[in-house]
């Protein structure tokens, strides 16, 4: 019996370094994303021709070094990825939060008043699921001028839907517990009665889901940056770095491989936090 009681703390203890790990390295993301850009002194977009194709740890005109070396263009390596890390932060985060705004104001909607208000909100999302958010995504960004938030509002045409199906069940499965129905015949207000007595069990669920939703939209950005629809050429993305060095694979592979590395990094980070969190709250809803 105690060396199943121990092997039973050792697996917890194990599920939480597993979800510590991620947790920390993307916590550095985050910090090179805030702070990086301030911290070092090479312009992404300068374009010095006379350091182009330099290998990394190689020096420069300037009497710098260039960390990761420089793009056929001569541009530093390095501060395309951390000026990168802040694009694709920024995109993320804002276009998780739009998303996150938007699905559970209709899931819980859809979820709480149900009948008309609920087929027509259903309806919607499916005709929306209908087509594949990326295609989606590729047509708001090829019709409209590239920038930062005509690439925000392409993420987030179907981005909701997954978090408003999940708002709408929890709505659902919550609106017809006791204390629920005790608020609603003491007079509790339907908003009032969603915001302290229903909305608070929907956290859990789409924390682990925005975590998930982070990673597939970094992943989107870059594919769309990569196929040249994505931000304009005077900014800086990791998809884009990646388009610039795929002509060089073979005789300047850096190019590529740095950004592509971090990309993958915070994609794996990401996904593995997202994986912890949905088994954490979705042993508490099971209970």
């Amino acid at each position: 019996m105690p060396a199943f009681v121990s092997g039973l703390v050792a697996a917890r203890r194990a599920r939480r370094r597993s979800g510590l790990i991620p947790a920390l390295v993307i916590g550095l993301y985050l910090l090179v994303a805030a702070a990086g850009p301030l911290l070092i002194a090479y312009d992404p977009v300068r374009t010095p021709l006379e350091d182009r194709l330099l290998p990394p740890g190689a020096a420069t005109s300037s009497g710098g070094t260039a960390l990761l070396g420089t793009d056929a263009l001569g541009r530093d390596v390095f501060a395309q990825v951390v000026y990168g890390a802040r694009t694709s932060v920024l995109i993320g985060l804002t276009t998780v939060a739009v998303c996150l705004l938007a699905g559970v104001a209709i899931g819980c909607v859809a979820g709480y008043y149900r009948g008309w208000v609920d087929s027509v909100l259903t309806r919607l999302v499916d005709i929306l699921q209908a087509f594949p958010g990326i295609l989606l995504a590729i047509v708001i960004a090829g019709v409209f001028t590239p920038s930062l938030w005509v690439i925000i509002l392409a993420l987030s045409v179907t981005g909701w839907i997954s978090f408003a199906r999940v708002a709408r069940s929890v709505v659902l499965s919550v609106r017809e517990r006791h204390w629920v129905d005790a608020a609603r015949l003491i007079g509790v207000r339907p908003r009032r009665l969603l915001g302290r007595h229903i909305m608070p069990f929907t956290v859990g669920p789409l924390v682990a889901m925005a975590t998930l939703e982070f990673a597939l939209v970094v992943l989107a950005e870059a594919g769309l940056s990569f196929l040249g629809i994505g931000l304009p050429a005077s900014s800086v993305s990791w998809g884009q770095t990646v388009a610039n060095g795929k002509e060089y694979l073979s005789s300047a592979w850096w190019i590529s491989a740095a950004p592509g590395l971090a990309l993958s990094v915070l994609v794996v980070s990401v996904g593995l936090l997202g994986d912890t969190l949905t088994a954490r709250y979705g042993r508490a809803r099971s209970r």
